[in-house]
């Protein structure tokens, strides 16, 4: 039944794979003239939905920049600087390690050349760009412009070929994420987050002793007991109405869509580590963030008026006098939103203020209930250590990302988990009652909740030991930095680097995980029918995302890993690697019309030639006389998917 299961999914991904044409930007040209030798060449392009361009601009280590290319410039005309670009966005690559700049939904460029030979009319502009969305993609467009009669046209030199899908060769539904879900579970997760941080807040030595004494205080002004669950609901609502219109304030202030790019800035990713290192300290019993008396001392005032109006500048008290405990929790929040950019912050405070209302709504419609709050103690102070720790722990995610983008090295992935050791290792310590901090009480003995959550962060502060040799650390993934920004990129004394000194076969590397690999088919081919095994091609791509996702997430497990280095022979062939040919090597490709000019566009007219297909990652399983095992595969994240296309390819070798 599994093997008919996988048969009909086969069929369908086939079918899927060559029933779609891979080409995600449209792009229209026109020219102006601006004098008798100035002329500015303008490209239109509309995108498909959920698919990314890539600027001109975009940082060095990422996704491959956008290229304007004169074809037929030398003695007839010269660019004007570099194409000036409509609205772009600009968002951290946590797998590269860099922003990347790249354009959404549409896109312009306006070129201006100088003509130097009058009698030249003809030009030939050529655009070659990235588009990724699931898979990545390298397109060239050629464009023939008439600056006599202000015609231009696009020249159709390759013909189209039918080429895999980008949703892993299953459609969108069969995938079941489309970008417009991811975003709203984007927004659930901050509001989530928001929540807990909310109940945390909650356990702070300014806001829990608060609980009893506005609940009592709504219960003994009210006239009956319908009015006092009245009020304390109306006080909650105005506690979630002041956290959301800050959230709103943040929004306007910097802009919906600016927000993720200033959560990338270097300069803010520095802000933010500085802030969060006065929020630790603050935390920790260095000092206390306060707003000034003056402020609580006019809202406290205004609060005596009585009525909802006295409610609300109540509700807005306990957001002052609460402010050197909560300050550094909405501070972090809006800093985390802030990176997620469009409505994020306000969803966000919507959860933190959710859960800061939620208990004086409750506790004021049911008081027996205050009789099981657990009595104001030394254990809210640890509460607000223990914030203090995580807070410091998070600082260093910013100042890491700013390191990544001016690549300087300093805080490489073995510094940065040494330490998150350290801090997490110290907070173990605490936990325990080994150290003290200024504002912690006496402590005879500990509790078993505070013995159970101290070896809970010990465990976790050991599993973090064994990134320092190379180990992936998939729990944190996306917060530590690369494995490849690091000293030892292949890993250090452990099971990346064991193997390193082996003797490879002629032609091959090391490729990841140690795995021996070919970048030359011909060559990986050979040796394949030496040692008598299939052949795993790999499309790949230096800048492909998802490319190095499946190698970090999925080539990385055991099964996978021990597959690919012992039952096939690893062929990863490039489509982006910028090498030239040789002139005796280059030619001009049958399948697109296209001159191959390089190593990348080689494999790519291989791809596209043998396998009518140009995505990648891509994956094609052959026997010894290039026969496919199996039908070849895109991006598939799911582990024991991927383990069983393997299998079904080598069993029918």
């Amino acid at each position: 039944m599994k093997k008919l299961t996988y048969f009909v999914f086969m069929l369908f991904a086939f079918i899927t794979a060559n029933a779609q044409i891979l080409d995600p930007a449209k792009w229209t040209s026109k020219v102006e003239k601006k004098s008798d030798t100035e002329y500015v060449l303008i490209f239109d392009a509309v995108i498909e939905e959920h698919w990314h361009v890539y600027s001109q601009f975009t940082a060095d280590g990422g996704v491959l920049p956008l290229e304007v290319l004169f074809n037929n410039d030398k003695g007839n005309y010269e660019p004007v600087g570099k194409a000036e670009e409509s609205e772009t966005i600009t968002s951290f690559n946590d797998v590269f390690g860099v922003d990347e700049t790249y354009f959404n939904e549409k896109a312009q460029l306006r070129q201006t050349i100088k003509v130097t030979n009058p009698e030249n009319t003809i030009i030939q502009v050529e655009l070659s760009y990235q588009a990724c969305k699931e898979v990545c993609i390298q397109q060239n467009k050629l464009f023939e412009i008439n600056l006599k009669t202000l015609a231009t046209k696009e020249v159709q030199n390759f013909e189209e070929v039918a080429v895999a899908s980008p949703n892993n060769d299953k459609g969108e539904g069969a995938k079941g994420t489309s970008e417009k879900e991811e975003d709203k579970r984007g927004l659930l997760t901050i509001f989530l987050l928001a929540f807990a941080g909310g109940l945390t807040a909650l356990l702070t030595p300014c806001v829990f002793p608060m609980i009893p004494m506005t609940v009592s205080f709504f219960t003994k002004q009210s006239k009956n007991r319908a009015a006092g669950i009245r009020n304390a609901i109306f006080y909650g609502i105005s506690i979630i109405i002041i956290y959301v219109i800050l959230g709103s304030v943040v929004t306007a202030i910097f802009g919906a869509d600016s927000l993720n790019a200033l959560s990338t800035n270097v300069w803010f990713n520095l802000a933010f580590f500085v802030l969060l290192i006065v929020f630790a300290a603050s935390f920790l019993g260095a000092f206390e963030i306060m707003l000034p008396n003056s402020w609580a001392n006019k809202i406290d005032k205004q609060a005596d008026r009585g009525g909802f109006i006295g409610i609300l500048f109540m509700a807005l008290a306990l957001a002052i006098v609460s402010f050197s405990c909560t300050g550094p929790i909405v501070g972090t929040l809006l800093v985390e939103a802030a990176s997620k950019g469009g409505i994020a912050p306000i969803i966000g405070m919507l959860g933190f203020s959710s859960a800061l209302a939620l208990p004086f709504m409750l506790f004021a419609m049911f008081p027996g209930w205050l009789n099981s709050l657990p009595k104001s103690g030394g254990w809210l102070n640890t509460v607000k250590v223990f914030l203090g720790f995580l807070e410091l722990a998070f600082a260093f995610k910013f100042l890491s990302n700013a390191d990544l983008v001016l690549q300087l090295h300093i805080l490489e992935r073995e510094t940065f988990l040494a330490i998150w050791i350290a801090v997490f290792g110290v907070m173990a310590l605490y936990l325990f009652g080994k150290i003290t901090l200024p504002h912690d009480s006496p402590l005879k003995a500990i509790s078993v909740g505070r013995l159970f959550l101290g070896l809970l962060v010990l465990s976790f502060t050991v599993y973090l030991i064994p990134g320092l040799w190379g180990a992936p650390l998939k729990l944190i993934s996306g917060f530590p930095p690369p494995a490849s920004y690091s000293e030892s990129p292949f890993g250090f004394g452990g099971a990346n680097a064991m193997g390193s000194d082996q003797e490879l076969p002629d032609g091959a590397k090391l490729g990841a995980h140690n795995i021996i690999a070919f970048e030359d088919y011909e060559e990986g081919l050979a040796y394949a029918k030496e040692i008598n095994k299939p052949v795993l091609i790999d499309f790949t791509g230096y800048a492909c995302v998802n490319c190095r996702k499946m190698e970090d997430y999925v080539w990385s497990d055991e099964r996978i890993l021990s597959i690919l280095k012992n039952d096939v022979v690893l062929i990863s062939l490039y489509v982006d690697y910028k090498k030239e040919l040789s002139e005796s090597e280059q030619y001009i490709s049958e399948t697109t019309g296209k001159k191959i000019k390089t190593i990348g566009n080689k494999w790519s007219d291989f791809q596209i030639t043998r396998y009518k297909a140009n995505a990648q990652p891509y994956y094609v399983l052959i026997n010894l006389e290039e026969e496919n095992l199996n039908d070849p595969i895109g991006y598939t994240p799911d582990i024991e998917e991927y383990e069983t296309w393997l299998k079904s390819g080598i069993e029918n070798f």
